[in-house]
């Protein structure tokens, strides 16, 4: 039931394993992470899933950083990880900043994360980047990729700085990795100052994950509540068809398809 997110996360928080179908290679220094596109409500369930997912699967530290304070999980998160306790939830720490300066200021203050965890975070998740990033509607058009190049240049030096303590404090460490969700504005046209706020995110984040809903009748017909199609592209997926296959074929996409139930039941399948 979560080998998408297996696929989609933890994957990216361990070594590429030629046993899997899906590999992925170590990130440039730039790089850092995985950006979910699309609807906010979704995004938002799939960077708790990803998080739980990370906190009881592998047991790893998580920092989850979001504007708006969760009152609590989805009862569906509950049926996609069985293993779901209070104790690995003690695993995830929210933050709540309400500016882009404090966020900045909070992911800076994980260069000190000693002082916080015994052992440094694993995973970063950041809910919502366009809330943090948008100013007055008559701001400069620059300004946004300005602030977007800032904050995601912060949060791959955080992960690089992480990466170096996990390495020195763990026995088989992984890398630090970074998740974040962004929704760009509505297109209205051919020209979409988003697109250019989007490909500044892209250079700092290895995978685009893009969250389509399919509108048509089929869903319906099928007795469920939504489908959604996810996409993952970009330069940090690389297709393995069979294990003797070395070759690597960077920037190829891979498609999923997320069913959700009437009872909240999510369902992941690739296409």
């Amino acid at each position: 039931m979560t080998d998408v997110l297996t696929h989609m996360f933890t994957n990216f928080m361990s070594r590429a394993d030629s046993s899997k179908d899906l590999k992925v290679i170590p990130p440039a220094p730039a790089q850092c992470g995985v950006l979910v596109v699309g609807e906010q409500n979704l995004g938002r369930s799939v960077l708790l899933l990803a998080a739980v997912t990370a906190a009881c699967r592998l047991s790893v530290k998580v920092v989850f950083f979001a504007q708006t304070q969760i009152q609590s999980l989805p009862v569906s998160l509950q049926k996609c990880v069985p293993s779901l306790s209070p104790e690995s939830l003690k695993q995830i720490k929210f933050c709540y900043p309400r500016t882009l300066e404090e966020l900045l200021q909070q992911v800076a203050g994980l260069h000190e994360s000693t002082n916080t965890f015994p052992v440094p975070p694993s995973l970063i998740i950041v809910d919502r980047l366009e809330d943090f990033l948008r100013g007055p509607a008559d701001e400069s058009h620059g300004v946004e990729q300005s602030r977007a190049a800032h904050l995601s240049a912060l949060l791959c030096d955080t992960a690089t700085f992480l990466t170096g303590l996990l390495e020195q404090q763990t026995s088989s460490p992984a890398p630090c990795r970074v998740i974040a969700s962004y929704k760009p504005k509505e297109q209205s046209g051919e020209f979409s100052v988003s697109d250019q706020v989007l490909d500044t995110l892209d250079r700092y984040f290895q995978v685009r994950c893009t969250l389509d809903q399919d509108r048509s009748y089929k869903a319906a017909a099928a007795g469920l509540q939504e489908v959604w199609h996810i996409y993952f592209s970009g330069t940090g997926i690389t297709l393995d068809p069979c294990a003797e296959d070395t070759e690597v074929k960077p920037g190829l996409a891979q498609e999923w398809q997320l069913s959700i139930y009437p009872d909240g039941f999510m369902e992941f399948q690739l296409v």
